[in-house]
């Protein structure tokens, strides 16, 4: 064993070690802490599965659209059906946690916007944070700026309140939301409670109107909701991608390249060419649904909704929500916690940033030590690094400018997109698509076309650097 093979050895002891002990100094000093420990070691889960599937969706579109690569993109697909068998069993059981989002055009655009801001920034928000865990400076900074344009979007008014449409603010006004909440001078609550509320909010498995649970949930959204969509979207894949190679290789080995047997059986080999990444879904599908199964017992042993009824127990006020609550899912979700850690800085620092919905009435901003969801991505980032130590691919990366400017305006565009869909690749995308949930593909279709808009914006950036590099070079010395 050489001194690099020791020194990641001795990283991963110490993430481990630094985790175990926190989860049973917290559980010694009250017992519910656990609560906060499942989200932690869930997180760290998330985490190992991620980097080691390389579980990347700007990855995945980028290499789609790019260089016709769909390796990527075929295992995400499969990943969310896998992801979808777990949770429809949950959902059946009524042990769920989750909740289906409203649906509409806001969904695509705003799909559209985080699609295009996942290229710039060369990660969507859950790749940007495993790839943290591998040391890559432009990663961190595409978190960075996830989280600040959040914190900001969220609670901006002024000026663009001139952009409200009228029936929005008499809407939102209407809904008689707490004294507290200024809606009145708020875009964004009055985008939210004028608008996105006003939205019709189902799934397939209640649009198949099945009675029995399990037909609905196996049927409705894993069926018709997921499968059937999946193997279109997969079939579009193999035909526009790769379908020529396939058949290329299969004439030059002298076997038929023609056939129904043979499109299948090139479909076929395209979906087993991405083993990892499925592979990888598989195991985050699993973790999914035992991590809506832990919390959703956790919540009946204590008898509460949401941990912010424990936190008052423990007498912790400070930044709980109107409602006496915070931002807990109780299952998979990244960017939310990214932005409340921000605002709880920008609020201890003088912000008045808990009079929107977003943060006052819906999420609060708790102190990161005791925010649950803040322990599931810090452990998530954790176990991304266990997994790079283990297969030595954990190394510092700093970011050239060059790169550092794309992952700011990336994160940006990906934090406003994040709030205008009420999450992002994965609690707007993936965990909305794998529930059976309509708004998901909404997502799902505004984020593809976003991911192909950017590939063509930064192709043509490129091209065109390249170019006036050419013609400078060209210059001789003496005229420069």
């Amino acid at each position: 064993m050489d001194a690099i093979e020791r020194r990641n050895q001795a990283g991963v002891f110490v993430i481990v070690g630094f985790l175990s002990l926190i989860s049973v100094a917290t559980y010694l000093w009250n017992e519910y802490y656990i609560y906060l420990s499942a989200y932690l070691w869930f997180g760290f889960i998330y985490g190992m599965c991620l980097q080691y599937g390389r579980f990347c969706f700007s990855s995945a579109f980028r290499d789609l659209f790019a260089v016709g690569v769909p390796r990527m993109a075929v295992g995400i697909m499969i990943a969310m059906v896998l992801f979808g068998f777990v949770s429809a069993f949950v959902t059946a059981t009524g042990m769920s946690t989750f909740h289906a989002a409203p649906y509409g055009s806001h969904a695509v655009i705003a799909g559209l916007i985080f699609g295009v801001g996942m290229v710039f920034a060369g990660g969507c928000a859950s790749g940007s944070l495993y790839k943290t865990g591998e040391g890559n400076g432009s990663a961190m900074l595409v978190v960075l700026s996830i989280s600040v344009t959040q914190a900001i979007f969220v609670d901006i008014g002024g000026w663009f309140n001139k952009l409200v449409p009228r029936s929005w603010y008499d809407s939102a006004m209407a809904k008689g939301l707490p004294a507290k909440i200024n809606v009145a001078d708020g875009w964004m609550d009055q985008y939210l409670a004028g608008y996105v509320w006003d939205q019709p909010v189902t799934t397939f498995g209640e649009l198949s109107k099945i009675s029995n649970p399990f037909l609905a949930a196996y049927v409705g959204n894993v069926l018709v909701g997921i499968a059937l969509p999946a193997a279109l979207i997969l079939a579009w894949i193999y035909v526009v991608w790769a379908r020529k190679a396939f058949l290329k290789k299969r004439t030059k080995e002298g076997r038929a390249a023609k056939g129904i047997a043979t499109e299948f059986a090139g479909y076929w080999n395209m979906i087993r060419a991405s083993k990892r990444t499925a592979v990888a879904g598989l195991f985050l599908g699993i973790a999914a649904g035992l991590h809506m199964l832990v919390m959703k017992g956790l919540q009946v042993k204590f008898g509460v909704q949401n941990f912010g009824e424990l936190m008052t127990r423990m007498g912790f006020t400070f930044g709980l929500s109107a409602q006496g609550t915070v931002f807990d899912p109780g299952y998979w979700y990244v960017t939310t916690q990214e932005a409340q850690w921000v605002g709880w800085v920008f609020n201890r620092l003088g912000w008045n940033n808990m009079d929107n919905i977003f943060f006052g009435l819906n999420n609060g901003i708790p102190n990161p030590l005791i925010n649950p969801a803040d322990w599931m991505s810090l452990a998530l980032i954790g176990g991304a690094a266990v997994m790079a130590l283990l297969h030595n691919e954990f190394k510092w990366k700093a970011p050239t400018r060059e790169l550092a400017m794309w992952a700011i305006l990336g994160g940006a565009l990906m934090g406003i997109g994040s709030r205008l869909g009420l999450g992002c690749n994965i609690g707007a995308f993936f965990v909305r698509v794998s529930e059976g949930d309509v708004s998901g593909w909404l997502f799902g279709i505004g984020m593809i076309g976003g991911a192909y808009l950017g590939v063509k914006l930064l192709s043509w950036w490129t091209e065109r650097k390249m170019a006036k590099e050419a013609a400078f070079e060209a210059v001789p010395q003496t005229q420069r």
